[in-house]
């Protein structure tokens, strides 16, 4: 962290755990970020859709309002520096806190529940994970750096339970909601890692953990997320850490992938499916779409003009959108508009759609990286190009913005059908 930011904890300072033996459990606390030199607010000019077109159709927003604030008060101490930092030793954004923003939010797109996601009881039950590992501490896991982290994943993996789920979709949503992996102890990689450096994160507060650790994050499918000694690291294991920015993109692009509402088997992009369900994508000679692809296709757009947002199997267009609008505020990645501009276009709101739309091509013009030249990505420009035809030639007809908006944007059902 830079030296420009002021970290306290309460209700005592860091120094205070120094002397805290292991029989005792700490004080229970966070960690908190007064100042520093912070990323500038997100834009008010994006007028992100969602949360206003679910309330012009009769739905309560303001818990996922709510939600939704408090997570770009998290991301707003996002600084150069801290988007780069090791989750591990990251101090100004509470990774724990803004992963069950996210939570609260889609819970409250989907329950409609007037009470909203306790986020401070779940944050105690993260708080009690990490205090729980003081019982089990000995003196034995001393003896060396290995077998003390040796120690702390035996603790996470066997002691508590937790264990990585495979479930890639909406199938198994739980598996990408802390709140959720907290109840079940099965969660994605993602979410797992998350875990297991706040453990890290308070034992290093507390004076029990006194070298630098990074996690390792796995990317084969059956592997665990797993701390090791950063002075041992390899070059090899660079791949493997996880920044602050990286852990909070892959969690919102694993729920931007499970609810995204045109799921197919093939390993076309999330953007190629929606613009290949709008008629944007050029058939290869030889080629048609499945009929899987076809049926995804008319299933959404069925939904959508009866009010019906998610259907098991065919994505959740509320939770996808949601996860579209936070890594635009992220600012990971330009595609991200151009992802969330097909999606509103599929939902009848053309003018949001071209906005974004624009967005993307002027954010990709000024960008000093070399534009891909791989069939993917020709592909990819090519639909966008087919995109940007057809929605100026919406916008030179009368009167669509606001009919549109009304006419087509999803009610208030909520169940599949």
């Amino acid at each position: 962290m830079t030296s420009a930011s002021s970290v306290f904890v309460a209700p005592f300072i860091f120094s205070t755990f120094r002397s805290v033996p292991p029989s005792s459990p700490p004080p229970r606390f966070r960690v908190v970020c007064r100042s520093g030199s912070s990323q500038p607010p997100p834009s008010t000019d994006l007028r992100f859709a969602l949360h206003d077109a679910l309330e012009s159709s009769g739905f309560d927003t303001s818990h996922a309002r709510m939600a939704r604030k408090s997570f770009v008060s998290q991301i707003q101490k996002l600084s150069v520096i801290e988007r780069e930092t090791s989750i591990c030793i990251n101090r100004c954004v509470d990774l724990g806190r803004t992963a069950l923003y996210i939570a609260a939010e889609d819970g409250s797109l989907i329950s409609q529940s007037p009470n909203p996601l306790p986020v401070d009881a779940f944050l105690e039950c993260l708080d009690d994970l990490s205090m729980g590992y003081c019982s089990h501490y000995n003196s034995s896991c001393r003896s060396s750096r290995e077998n003390f982290l040796e120690s702390i994943e035996k603790y996470l993996y066997v002691k508590k339970g937790f264990w990585r789920s495979m479930a890639k979709n909406q199938a198994e949503p739980h598996a990408l909601y802390l709140h959720s992996v907290l109840t079940h102890r099965s969660g994605s990689a993602v979410m797992l890692s998350l875990i297991h450096s706040e453990i890290l994160k308070m034992l290093r507060l507390w004076g029990l953990l006194d070298f630098d650790v990074e996690i390792f994050f796995p990317h084969d499918l059956p592997g665990l997320p797993r701390a090791y000694d950063k002075q041992k690291s390899k070059e090899s294991d660079q791949p493997h850490i996880m920044t602050v920015q990286m852990i909070l993109g892959e969690i919102l692009r694993n729920l931007k992938d499970a609810f995204w509402p045109f799921q197919h088997d093939g390993a076309d992009s999330l953007f190629l499916r929606a613009a290949d369900a709008a008629n944007c994508v050029d058939k290869f000679k030889g080629f048609e779409g499945s009929g899987y692809r076809l049926a995804s296709a008319k299933a959404v757009q069925h939904r959508l003009h009866h009010g019906v947002w998610t259907d098991f199997r065919f994505g959740d267009m509320r939770r996808a959108l949601s996860a579209c609008e936070r890594l635009i505020l992220l600012t990971t990645d330009p595609k991200e508009m151009r992802d969330y501009s097909v999606l509103l276009y599929h939902c009848g709101l053309y003018e949001q759609a071209l906005k974004y739309l624009r967005l993307y091509q002027d954010t990709k013009s000024s960008s000093p990286q070399n534009p891909l030249t791989d069939s993917l990505s020709n592909r990819e420009e090519d639909a966008v190009e087919k995109l940007m035809v057809r929605l100026n030639l919406i916008a030179m007809e009368e009167g669509w913005t606001r009919s549109s908006y009304i006419r087509n944007f999803p009610g208030n059902n909520s169940e599949p059908w």
